[in-house]
């Protein structure tokens, strides 16, 4: 693997390595902590593992974190689970995350934008008023540190002030987008029992106005836990009897006062996907967001103030929550509220223009959507502002990142293109972007700082230019503390200690190459395991998907009673195209020649659709446990499916093979 890609698809240029964030963090840090001052970035991440302690303490001075009492030490415990970081330390999230209001208070801190793809600012001293006056509201209504806070919300600025008011008061933010059905937000919700909720009458995508107001209903009646329902008009209508009106609570100018918790005081709840079974409530900190976020965002996404940071997500999706800890880099954030692709394909890259972003991210699905759709971005838009397009979600295949590049180098752009990996149970990127690293197609360029990512073979050894299970063999900051309603840590532990105990598996196939880079191949728990050889799904989407016909392929191993291997693969077609024995045999030759005869599968199936979580990733397990014989009802949780109707077409099939 390692000699495959021998020639870098891009090259940051001197200057750029020169003035970025982690160039300059790396000199202070040789300086004052005795980091290494040669080597680049790999000495500087072998350094940040090895002397784990010290780097997150660098990265608190660098970020100026402001710490109210100091703490005893950094880390007081690194045991897996329950790695004590920064114990005696107090601190708020909110107060850092509005910190640019004093030196930059008319600049925007928010770029709303909702389908007229038209963006409206919201400066900070105005964001730093709404939550000042927010936060006051909500210490009136009784709420207190530890007390949930949800959000029924959309993507709008109303939803950033409402988490940050949460924050400051100590609170627990936690929320769902309002695509989300009555059932899937219950739940999440009835699991962390929240005081109050806020919500919208409605939403706008794809050109329709969706009324929301029986869903909310519905939510009021089934959360009997809520002291308080605060009523956002986004469809223009009246507030429901006995709810609260948003501009009633946001209207006074006081200053926000930030209560000062513990670096392990709970922050947010975000949700597994959920797929089988109740979505896992996901607890991470304050502080350990806070760090975790500043160098992610800080030194790998390489943003400050100068910069506007746009990634497409849902407040449904951790990309959410990792999108508004933008505003701790003193960076503006842009939040679009309505389809990916409205009024058509290229709406993202309009967007973009329109902010002037500088950091873009998007998810692969939508990159491979507009090579499909013969989008030319940078020949209709000026692109000139971005300089990093980011994908996550699902792997950038190969051709996506050959048609970023193509694409924006018709116009003499040097573009960054930084695939990212990680996940919702760390709300952050195990490997990805680093600014000063070349960028090989397919491949993530480096781990992240602090993050011993390793790839390990089922004996816990650790491979390089082979695929293995991806581990990180010790502790990060934003790591859950703990999930809610898990008393005893035992579905903490069972997540993700039980194959190799005290360190993390995530469940994901890698190989780290010689190089230092990092190649995804998919999921674990999901991987094709056909004659002893481990096989990733991302690699036949990435063969598949590229013939025009195929609109989505979904690919899953069965064993079998008799110990055979039943490998089907499973294409929705493109309007138009047909099944016939050409485009099976196409199908067969395309996965032969790019992968392996081994990858071909025993059999392909037309189907109407596959089925995604609702952050829209394929569900590979859930079908694979219909075809085995489980009852819909036990294979998946059917409130965490975008759409339940597909599923029934895939247990069809099962009944017909018994």
């Amino acid at each position: 693997m390692s000699t495959e890609n021998p020639q870098p698809l891009w090259q940051p240029d001197p200057e750029r390595i020169a003035r970025a964030q982690v160039t300059k963090f790396q000199a202070w840090a040789a300086e004052r902590h005795g980091a290494p001052s040669e080597g680049g970035y790999a000495a500087l991440h072998r350094w940040s593992v090895d002397e784990l302690e010290t780097f997150w303490k660098a990265v608190t001075e660098w970020f100026d974190v402001r710490f109210s009492t100091p703490c005893a030490r950094v880390l007081g415990d690194r045991s897996m689970p329950g790695a004590e970081w920064f114990p005696g330390a107090t601190l708020n999230y909110a107060e850092h995350a509005l910190r640019a209001a004093a030196t930059r208070p008319d600049e925007p801190a928010l770029l709303h934008v909702d389908e007229t793809h038209e963006p409206t600012p919201v400066s900070w001293s105005e964001l730093r008023r709404q939550v000042g006056s927010l936060a006051a509201e909500l210490r009136a209504l009784g709420v207190r540190p530890g007390d949930r806070v949800s959000g029924y919300l959309p993507n709008i600025p109303q939803a950033v002030v409402a988490l940050l008011a949460t924050a400051a008061v100590g609170g627990v933010w936690t929320s769902c987008a309002p695509d989300f059905g009555a059932r899937s937000v219950l739940d999440r919700f009835q699991q962390v029992e929240p005081v109050v909720l806020f919500t919208v009458d409605g939403y706008r995508y794809g050109g329709k106005e969706h009324d929301r107001r029986d869903i909310v209903a519905e939510l009021r009646r089934e959360l009997p836990t809520l002291r308080a329902v605060v009523h956002i008009p986004l469809l223009g209508t009246q507030a429901p009897e006995g709810a609260l009106e948003w501009s009633a609570l946001t209207g006074a100018d006081v200053e926000p006062v930030f209560e000062q918790v513990p670096f392990a005081h709970p922050l947010w709840v975000l949700y597994s996907s959920g797929t089988t079974g109740l979505p896992k409530a996901i607890v991470q900190s304050q502080g350990g967001i806070l760090v975790e976020h500043l160098k992610q965002l800080g030194l790998h996404c390489d943003l400050g103030p100068e910069d506007r940071f746009f990634w497409y997500t849902s407040t449904g999706w951790m990309m959410w929550n990792f999108l508004v800890s933008g505003l701790l880099t003193g960076t503006t954030i842009v939040l679009y509220d309505g389809s990916p692709g409205y009024p058509d394909t290229a709406a993202q890259w309009r967007i973009a223009e329109r902010t002037r972003a500088t950091v873009y991210g998007t998810s692969a699905a939508y990159v491979m959507a507009c090579r499909k759709a013969d989008v030319h971005p940078w020949r209709d838009f000026d692109l000139s502002a971005v300089q990093c397009v980011a994908t996550t979600g699902s792997p950038l295949p190969p051709d996506g990142f050959r048609w970023l590049h193509d694409e924006s180098a018709e116009n003499g752009a040097g573009l960054w293109i930084a695939s990212v990996s990680g996940g919702t149970d760390v709300c952050s990127c195990f490997a990805g972007a680093v600014p000063t690293l070349p960028v090989h197609i397919g491949e993530l360029q480096a781990p992240g700082l602090g993050t011993d990512l390793q790839s390990w073979d089922p004996s816990g050894e650790p491979l390089v230019d082979e695929v293995g299970e991806l581990v990180v063999t010790n502790p990060m900051p934003s790591m859950p503390i703990y999930f809610w309603n898990d008393p005893d840590g035992s579905r903490y532990r069972d997540s993700y200690f039980e194959t190799y105990p005290g360190v993390w598996r995530h469940g994901d196939w890698i190989t780290i190459t010689s190089r230092g880079s990092v190649v995804i191949h998919g999921r674990s728990d999901s991987t094709l395991n056909r004659q002893g050889v481990r096989m990733g799904s991302a690699d036949i989407y990435e063969a598949v998907e590229r013939l025009p016909e195929i609109r989505e392929s979904l690919v899953v191993g069965i064993e079998q009673p008799d110990g055979g291997y039943w490998m089907p693969l499973f294409v929705h077609l493109a309007p138009g195209a047909v099944l016939d024995e050409a485009l099976l045999n196409r199908i067969k030759q395309t996965i032969r020649e790019q992968l392996s005869p081994r990858h071909v599968p025993d059999e392909i199936i037309e189907v109407p659709g596959v089925p995604h979580t609702l952050t829209g990733k394929r569900i590979e397990v859930p079908v694979k446990r219909l075809l085995q014989g489980t009852p819909l009802e036990k294979a998946v949780n059917p409130g965490s499916i975008d759409n339940l109707d597909l599923l029934h077409h895939y247990e069809q099939l099962a009944r017909k093979r018994d």
